[in-house]
């Protein structure tokens, strides 16, 4: 397996080895592929890793397995750059327990790269172009409006997907635990299907646990109609963050 580490600092700072990490997360991965197999319903595993480079700019590492607009359950895995705008303090504020922190900038860029591989199929070729505006509101509330663009490369063909989403979210505390439940709608503008191809909801929460770590399990429906013969897609997923 390739090298993967971050230095969070030039010219010394803390050396962040990530292989060993790795290794693990494409086990864990594995094992909880094989149990999905195994019941009624599709589970998508994911794992993201962050290291902060510094108060502006963040490296992540992403590996998932995923079923967007329709298209059959295969891995996604890559590399993204994000950056931010200075934090704002009611923003800090109302995402105080959740460990992402671009959650507490106005504005967050990112810059990425996902290989798709698929056993039936071209792999695919993935540029990722991503611009996130946070707005607090009354209330502890949290509104994200995701704009993700998508250049697909696969076997010489490009083509491209545009997607919205729109995501609520807010802290609660639960005695000296702090839990985040959020909501959202994600739409989808795909150029092979010259249509808005597909609307997916989500519901989840996100537990903090310990310093570094969060997991956030979450249920999607998804409604595609892109193709000849419109799906409805129940999926429970499970992400692991791991920050740094």
């Amino acid at each position: 397996m390739a090298m993967f580490c971050f230095r969070t600092s030039p010219g010394g700072g803390t050396l962040i080895r990530l292989c060993a990490r790795l290794k693990g997360v494409f086990i864990f991965l594995a094992l909880l592929s094989l149990q999905a197999g195994a019941q009624d319903f599709e589970f998508l595993p994911e794992i993201d890793v962050y290291a902060k480079l510094n108060s502006s700019v963040r490296l992540s590492f992403q590996a998932k397995q995923t079923r967007e607009n329709g298209e059959p359950t295969q891995a996604e895995i890559g590399p993204s750059i994000d950056f931010f705008m200075k934090p704002l303090v009611h923003l800090k504020r109302v995402s105080l327990y959740d460990l992402d922190e671009s959650k507490s900038r106005l504005l967050a860029f990112s810059f990425g790269y996902r290989y798709l591989p698929s056993p039936d199929a071209p792999a695919v070729n993935r540029f990722v172009f991503q611009a996130t505006p946070n707005l607090p509101v009354k209330g502890g509330f949290l509104f994200s409006d995701r704009n993700r663009g998508e250049l697909n490369l696969a076997s010489g063909d490009l083509t491209w997907r545009y997607r919205n989403e729109l995501t609520v979210q807010r802290t609660v505390a639960i005695h000296s635990y702090h839990v985040t439940p959020f909501g959202s709608v994600e739409v989808f503008y795909d150029s092979k299907y010259h249509k808005w191809s597909s609307t997916d909801l989500y519901a989840g929460a996100r537990f903090p646990i310990r310093k570094h770590t969060q997991i956030e399990p979450y249920y999607e429906h998804e409604n595609n109609t892109g193709k000849k013969h419109p799906q409805q897609i129940e999926v429970f997923g499970l992400i692991l963050s791991l920050h740094f």
